[in-house]
């Protein structure tokens, strides 16, 4: 077939990838000179301990697969792990009962001294122990996303439309802002948090909503200083659903919610991670909707160091980058997906998990 894509994020590219492997002839259309939006703004986690537990830990670790095939790219990957660090008694309650949930293949708890010989980055003041999963992976979003496509026109001639906003589809034809046209036999819509472009009525009924986060990045650390796994603190295993099947979970959160309001007050929940230059990527907040403003908040910077701090020892804190992503979330599904007319595809709203889920979503439909 022909297939056409809107959209150069790693949604886009990731079923680029799944259809060009297949024999279609694909052309994919950014309407940027290059993909500027979540896909570059993340921690380049791949993250499978954060899906529940089944079919979607299962694509995510299809996923994973695929992540490493691009090793042959040239493209940095990191099989580095993960570590989630209890420094609460309520956090290490939810991590003790996740692991009895998930077993030995998912994960094993660890010791303060474990802990200690995997990371140098873990504070050990107050530190009870951690939860380690070997399935992550890191990558460098801003390497990745401008990688592929010229790995894809040289693999399998996949062509790029670079700055071209595409306006109007119709089943089996594209037009862009400069009235060209293209015609498909497949058209797959990888538009991310653009709502307003194509098909709004569809986004305004799925009840799709504009999630925005902030980031932060440090110089590169001194002396070859590497953290190691990705480190997570216990504020995460209220975010991500993996841990909902925790009957300890609610004790957590309603400590935090009577103890520190402010942090559900923007979703700060804190990790850190660590790229192939050295610098350290750490976050992150959560707003939503109307309350997404243009500009960024000092003060959810100062909350989320404030409480990276309390969980992490680094060499150098000094902020060499601040920033913003803007991504699309389905109120219960782990991607919006969609036929609004005959062979035209909606593929979106990933959640903030778009690293970890867009190869095996894209393989699945495929």
């Amino acid at each position: 077939m022909d297939v056409g894509i809107v959209g150069a994020g790693i949604v886009g590219l990731s079923h680029a990838w799944s259809a060009a492997e297949r024999g279609h002839r694909v052309t994919v259309f950014e309407r940027s000179p290059r993909a500027c939006g979540a896909s570059v703004r993340n921690f380049g986690m791949i993250w499978p301990i954060g899906q529940p537990l089944g079919a979607l830990r299962e694509l995510s670790l299809a996923s994973r697969g695929r992540w490493l095939r691009l090793a042959e790219t040239g493209i940095w990957i990191n099989e580095c792990g993960s570590i989630h660090l209890a420094h609460r008694v309520d956090e290490w309650d939810v991590l003790q009962e996740f692991q009895a949930l998930a077993g030995n293949d998912v994960c094993r708890l660890l010791t303060p001294g474990e802990v200690a010989a995997r990371t140098p980055a873990a504070n050990p003041a107050g530190l009870l122990g951690g939860l380690y999963s070997a399935t992550e992976l890191c990558v460098n979003p801003r390497q990745v996303i401008a990688a592929l496509p010229k790995w894809l026109y040289k693999r399998y001639d996949v062509r790029f439309e670079w700055r071209t906003a595409i306006t109007d589809i119709d089943s089996g034809r594209v037009c862009s802002a400069d009235r060209r046209r293209w015609d498909f036999d497949r058209i797959v819509i990888c538009g991310g948090a653009d709502f307003d472009t194509l098909l709004p009525d569809l986004y305004a009924q799925a009840g799709l909503r504009r999630c925005k986060l902030q980031m932060l990045m440090t110089i590169p650390q001194p002396d070859g200083f590497r953290v190691g796994p990705h480190l997570a603190s216990g504020l995460t295993l209220r975010h991500y659903r993996s841990f909902e099947a925790c009957s300890s979970l609610p004790r957590l959160r309603k400590r935090i919610a009577a103890d520190t309001p402010e942090l559900d007050r923007y979703g700060i929940h804190v990790m850190a991670s660590q790229n192939d230059a050295g610098n350290v990527i750490l976050g992150d907040s959560h707003e939503y909707d109307d309350e997404i403003e243009h500009y960024d908040k000092t003060l959810i910077d100062d909350l989320m160091l404030r409480e990276l701090r309390r969980i992490l020892r680094l060499p150098e804190w000094k902020i060499g980058e601040r920033w913003h992503g803007v991504y699309a979330k389905h109120p219960s599904a782990p991607v919006f997906a969609a036929e609004p007319l005959p062979n035209v595809w909606v593929r979106t709203a990933t959640g903030g998990a778009g690293m970890t889920m867009s190869f095996g979503l894209a393989e699945r439909d495929w």
